[in-house]
Parts: structure tokens; C-alpha cells; sequence
């Protein structure tokens, strides 16, 4: 299991609950962002698991101008000096293909690290066709909920992207995975690797709280937060386990 995660506590728990690795974001209400250096650097003093980094420099589309590319590009250069493992990203271009070309940029500054198309994979034109292209460039991994809004209703697609890539650590499923849908999406498509958020919600440790304000989105979002859970990583992992044993 890959856990994405925007906070330290969310390391920590992660590599307690037994996750492999993580994918370190910020802003995971948008998708994931580039996470900052501090964030890295403190994560990488608090785990051993390796640490793959989002570079996505805005939400939204997938599709990055030149001066977006510029900021990917230095974000991958100073992050995998302060220790990133890896990296995660994926680029398309106007017409909602593969963009080849910014692709391989951002591949050639990343090397010998390991990289991961992202979601992109499943707003692109053609989604088989996206991994073929995604193939032909080398990225190691491919995170994908086949096409649609979560992976258990992607799950025919994925089966057979499963196929097409003939190894099952290369397709890593996501999309609304939890505990009560694991097993049907697992064992549906034969995949060996799962990604989620595997959160649970906190209250604010602190005793005063402004009611009348609000600094986000949503009135009292400020007294809230949501933390990888120790206790889903080890439960899914475990359930993840038992399926594959059979």
C-alpha cells in the first residue's frame, strides 16, 4: 500500500500501519500539489519508507504552459536534493494526450529516481492508449482509478490495463479505495499494489475557537484536520494480504 499523505503525523502513521511507501502532496483537497521542501526534509528525519514527491505546480488541468514547466523543473531539482526517493506527475497536452516531449524532460532530471504518471492518465483522451505512451517513456509506475471517478467503478478498465502492462506492481489502483470495497476491486483486476488516503478526522486541540471567522473554503474548517489513520493502513494492508494469499 502507497499512502498519500500532506502532513508529518501522516508519515509517521503511515509507516506504522506498514504502508511501503508514501506519496507526499500538499493540498490533497485539489488533487495533491508540490509539497514544500521543509515538509520533505522533516518527513525524511521521521521514516525510512521511501518518500515520492508530487510535482504539480496548481490544481486543476494537466496541461502546463512553459513557464509552469520551469517551476516543475526547479521543484524536481531542489527536491530530489533535499532526499525526495521519488516522483510522481503527469503532463497532457491540449488535445488530451500524453505530452511526450515535457514528459520526457521532466523524466530526464528526475533520473535514476523512479517516477509515477499520475491521475492525468485518467483525464487523458485514451486512456489505453495513455499507457501505452506512458510505457514507451519508462515510467516505473502508473496511478490510475481506470478512467473513472473512483477505482471500484474503473474496475473493467483496469483489469485490463493490468493486462496490457504484464506486471502487477506497475499499475498502482486508486480512486475511493476502502475497506469495504478492496476485496471486489483487488480481486477483480489482479493488481498487487493499492493507493489511498486512509484518513480519519481530528478535532483542533485548541480550547479557544472563532466561531464568526473563517479562513478556508468552509465555516470551521480551522478546528478540523485529517490524519492517515494507523489502524486503516494496517487493516487494509492485512485485507489486501489474505486476498492475495488465496
Amino acid at each position: 500500500m502507497e499512502v498519500c499523505i500532506d502532513s508529518v503525523q501522516s508519515a509517521i502513521n503511515s509507516e506504522t500501519g506498514g504502508a511501503c511507501r508514501v506519496e507526499l502532496c500538499a493540498s490533497l483537497a485539489d488533487g495533491g500539489t508540490t509539497p514544500s521542501l521543509g515538509m520533505l526534509k522533516v518527513i525524511k528525519q521521521n521514516i525510512s519508507i521511501p518518500v515520492f514527491c508530487m510535482i504539480r505546480p496548481r490544481g486543476g488541468d494537466f496541461c502546463y504552459n512553459d513557464l509552469e514547466l520551469e517551476v516543475m523543473k526547479a521543484d524536481i531539482l531542489c527536491l530530489k536534493q533535499a532526499g525526495a526517493d521519488g516522483f510522481v506527475f503527469g503532463i497532457l497536452t491540449q488535445d488530451g494526450d500524453v505530452d511526450m516531449v515535457k514528459c520526457k524532460q521532466l523524466l530526464d532530471l528526475i533520473r535514476p529516481l523512479p517516477a509515477t504518471f499520475h491521475r492525468a492518465i485518467d483525464m487523458s483522451r485514451d486512456i489505453l492508449q495513455s499507457l501505452a505512451a506512458v510505457k514507451k517513456l519508462g515510467f516505473e509506475r502508473v496511478l490510475s482509478s481506470g478512467g473513472k471517478p473512483t477505482a471500484l467503478q474503473g474496475v473493467n478498465t483496469l483489469k485490463e490495463m493490468v493486462k496490457l502492462v504484464r506486471n502487477k506492481k506497475v499499475l498502482i489502483l486508486c480512486g475511493g479505495i476502502q475497506i469495504d470495497n478492496l476485496e471486489t476491486i483487488l480481486h477483480s483486476t489482479g493488481a498487487q499494489e493499492f493507493h489511498g488516503s486512509a484518513r480519519e478526522t481530528l478535532n483542533s486541540s485548541m480550547i479557544f475557537q472563532k466561531p464568526d471567522i473563517s479562513m478556508g473554503s468552509q465555516p470551521g474548517c480551522e478546528f478540523i484536520s485529517k490524519v492517515t489513520s494507523v489502524s486503516v493502513v494496517k487493516t487494509l494492508i492485512s485485507l489486501a494480504n489474505l486476498i492475495w494469499n488465496r
